[in-house]
């Protein structure tokens, strides 16, 4: 499976990160197919960089973007945030629970 993820470059204490694909099977800081973006957190406010055009296109093809990421390309705009699910009332919730 190809996942969009964040691979960690910089020097120690000092992290940085690029936006890239890659194969879920291959590490962290491995082998990748693409990079579409970088992320700053230590500047103020943080820097990020993305290509929209790659990453659509990506996105369009599966590649699934980690949690990270996809909080990521949601503060870039790139994506909209993913729809959270409503909670069953307290009411109701017993009554399933109720029921053999």
């Amino acid at each position: 499976m190809v996942k969009i993820r964040l691979r960690r470059v910089g020097a120690k204490k000092k992290p940085s990160y690029r936006l890239v694909v890659a194969d879920s099977r291959a590490p962290r800081d491995g082998a990748f197919i693409s990079i579409i973006g970088y992320y700053n957190p230590l500047t103020d406010p943080e820097t990020i960089n993305i290509d929209e055009e790659k990453a659509l296109t990506w996105l369009k093809q599966g590649a699934q973007p980690t949690a990270t990421a996809a909080r990521l390309l949601v503060k870039a705009g790139v994506i909209e945030p993913p729809k959270k699910a409503k909670e069953k009332p307290k009411k109701a919730a017993e009554k399933v629970a109720e029921k053999p």
